[in-house]
């Protein structure tokens, strides 16, 4: 098992292909804290990023000290999802997330070892703080047409180990809606379904709000130009949104283009409550119940004691 008190191997340690081009690299000024605790929905703590980056210590510290209390963490090869299980069997403020990212899929397809990462998984699956397989999905912006179908039977075997295991599904959808949607009602989705950063419109809500799926709303709900993701807030019920950073992408606005940590949530929070003409404190109570809803609660004791995570 990785030790998350380790450091972590370098291909991990910086955003990599996943994000291209010149960005500002200073961490945002922490935001006024919340009245009410939410919980931060999807998070990378394995990147670090910016001028000086933070260890997941300190994300998780400067996101405690602002009302943000505990993370999804959210892993995307076989790799980060063995050290998203393991710290989150060490932290009590971290939850995991487990899967083979829709992008990843096609080049593990190709050294023929597809296989074999679902069945790590599989094993990763049964940990008690792994409470998500996800990010999963179908990603048409990055993979070429040819490679589609082995993105969508990653995606359906990602499915498969969510229902063997009663666990929730975190979806990664982008260029690829109806796809998604698709593939979701062919083989019958998890009851705990979550669009992960949630980049549909009001029509794609629709669909979510009929079938009891969640949406997860990121920074990009923030920006200017992402009128339809508002719409889609509007329109969902209550009861099926979520909060998260995706640290360290889609900081809100008005930090967009620089590191994004989870404890920038109350800037998308109360973006969030501005749109829906809501109280913020009214409406982080009702986040963190669809949090837990989805979830599980984060105060189960972890698997070893908080002390060897900081090496007492």
């Amino acid at each position: 098992m990785v030790n998350p008190t380790e450091p972590l191997p370098p291909h991990i340690r910086s955003r990599g292909d996943r994000e291209a081009g010149d960005r500002a690299v200073a961490y945002p000024t922490p935001p006024a804290p919340l009245a009410v605790g939410v919980f931060d929905n999807h998070a990378h703590l394995e990147f670090a990023d910016g001028d000086n980056p933070l260890s997941y210590l300190e994300h998780l510290d400067q996101a405690g000290a602002v009302g943000v209390l505990g993370v999804v963490q959210v892993g995307t090869d076989v790799e980060t999802s063995r050290w998203s299980a393991a710290l989150a069997g060490r932290e009590p403020r971290v939850l995991a997330a487990i899967a083979i990212h829709p992008n990843e899929a096609p080049k593990l397809h190709a050294k023929g070892e597809l296989d074999q990462a679902l069945v790590a998984l599989d094993e990763l699956a049964s940990q008690p703080r792994v409470v998500a397989i996800g990010e999963t999905g179908l990603d048409f912006f990055r993979t070429p047409e040819p490679m589609h179908e082995v993105q969508r039977e990653a995606f359906r075997a990602h499915i498969a180990l969510a229902k063997k295991h009663n666990l929730a599904l975190q979806i990664h959808d982008r260029d690829a809606h109806q796809d998604v949607v698709d593939v979701l009602l062919e083989v019958g989705a998890p009851r705990r379904t979550v669009f992960h950063c949630y980049s549909g419109d009001a029509a794609l809500a629709r669909v979510l709000a009929d079938n009891g799926w969640y949406a997860s709303f990121s920074g990009t709900v923030t920006f200017k130009n992402s009128e339809g993701i508002r719409d889609a807030l509007a329109l969902l019920p209550r009861s099926q949104i979520l909060v998260e950073t995706d640290t360290p992408f889609l900081t809100p606005t008005p930090f967009r283009g620089r590191p994004n940590s989870p404890s920038m949530i109350p800037y998308t929070l109360r973006s969030m409550a501005g749109s829906l003409g809501m109280d913020e404190s009214l409406l982080a109570a009702q986040l963190t119940s669809n949090t837990f809803d989805v979830y599980g609660r984060w105060d189960d004791e972890p698997l070893a004691s908080a002390g060897s995570l900081y090496g007492l």
